[in-house]
């Protein structure tokens, strides 16, 4: 067993102000306020422990990407993000020929298998032409029975959610397969209409791919997808708080207005992250970055972002301080997420669930990074802080 003691801990049931949490193998035993049971093996005196982060939508890191089959490069861009606290995730996939997806897809579910990731998003090829983004706009295709029987065969399971522009042909009867195979369904890369959107939504669709990015924007006479999206209360938003995919203001906005139970806050990180401005890959497209910003190469077209869930939690807090700041940033990292992919063994801490854990320092940088009950990294914590 392990007794980590905090300046705060974020728990189901609120900030303790100190706190504590006791690990058992791979488990949270306990978690409580005030001082501990007994003397900590850990005790982080200015630290705020939080639940693991659970990014949903990512697509490399590191300098390595789950676009490549090989494992050991998932397993580098896997454990790149863990260092910045992402305990779970769900490998997402760009447009690819059908062969290269298959060959990614298998590759995605020995890793899933192995524990490496929870699973795999498609991110295409059903998307619109219109609205493809970073997505090579050669290969994107409409949605075929066929191909989407052979990738769910491929995956056995591991394929846990889907990207679909509704507005496609056969799009919904789509939606309607992958819902029946037990796959979240998520609008995105789309210019469908606001009524083509609530239709995909009653068939089942509950997520709302990186919102306002890569889809018909918002007109107060064609309201198109993102207020389909947001004003549904079974729909959760994707966004990507990195300070450049949307503006601080409307993330505010979007969270007001939606609740943190409805918002999960992604990366969309591809290779590019925790590296130096160069050229790099995103599936078939060359990308460029410069000031850490990525952009297909000799166009203005963002793709992905160079962001770490740590940075995402960041933008996510004003003041440290605040018990419902630290509240609602903890559920959009991990709760929402977690739920939203229907992992009930993770999300936050509470007994019983997975021992994933997140220890940030005052300025709310990474100390100390616990996945499975056992510290995968541990670094000093900030200036004025402690750590035993």
């Amino acid at each position: 067993m392990t007794l980590i003691a905090a300046g705060a801990v974020v728990s189901p049931d609120g900030v303790h102000r100190p706190g504590w949490v006791e690990t058992s193998g791979s488990l949270v035993l306990a978690v409580g306020a005030g001082a501990p049971p007994r003397p900590p093996d850990h005790d982080f005196t200015d630290g705020i422990v939080v639940p693991g982060f659970v990014d949903i939508h990512v697509h490399g890191g590191g300098g390595a990407s789950y676009t490549e089959p090989a494992a050991d490069e998932i397993g580098r861009a896997a454990a790149f993000h863990r260092g910045h606290g992402t305990t779970t995730t769900l490998a997402s996939l760009v447009t690819a020929t059908p062969a290269s997806l298959l060959e990614q897809v298998r590759a995605l579910r020995e890793a899933t298998r192995d524990g490496v990731i929870a699973g795999i998003h498609l991110e295409g090829p059903w998307l619109s032409a219109a609205r493809c983004g970073a997505h090579d706009a050669g290969q994107l295709r409409d949605p075929d029975p066929i191909e989407i029987d052979a990738l769910l065969e491929a995956a056995d399971g591991a394929i846990r959610m889907v990207t679909v522009a509704p507005e496609l042909p056969s799009a919904l009867g789509a939606i309607e397969r992958l819902v029946a195979a037990g796959v979240i369904v998520a609008v995105g890369h789309t210019d469908a209409s606001y009524d083509q959107t609530r239709a995909a939504i009653d068939l089942g669709a509950t997520v709302g791919t990186h919102v306002f990015n890569a889809m018909r924007p918002l007109h107060h006479r064609d309201p198109g997808p993102a207020m389909a999206l947001l004003e549904d209360p079974r729909v959760t938003v994707e966004l990507i708080a990195d300070g450049v995919h949307v503006h601080d203001a409307l993330l505010r906005h979007v969270v007001a207005s939606a609740g943190a139970d409805r918002v999960a806050l992604i990366t969309d990180a591809m290779a590019a992250a925790g590296l130096p401005d160069g050229s790099f890959r995103l599936g078939a497209l060359d990308v460029e970055v410069q000031d850490a910003i990525a952009r297909v190469r000799g166009q203005s077209t963002i793709a992905g972002s160079t962001a770490m869930m740590d940075m995402v939690f960041r933008a996510a807090v004003r003041d440290p301080a605040s018990d419902a700041e630290l509240i609602a940033a903890a559920a959009m990292t991990s709760t929402t997420p977690a739920r939203t992919l229907g992992l009930s063994g993770v999300g936050s801490l509470a007994p019983g669930l997975a021992a994933n854990l997140v220890v940030l320092g005052p300025d709310l940088h990474v100390a100390a990074v616990m996945a499975d009950g056992a510290f995968v990294v541990s670094r000093a914590l900030a200036p004025g802080a402690a750590a035993h």
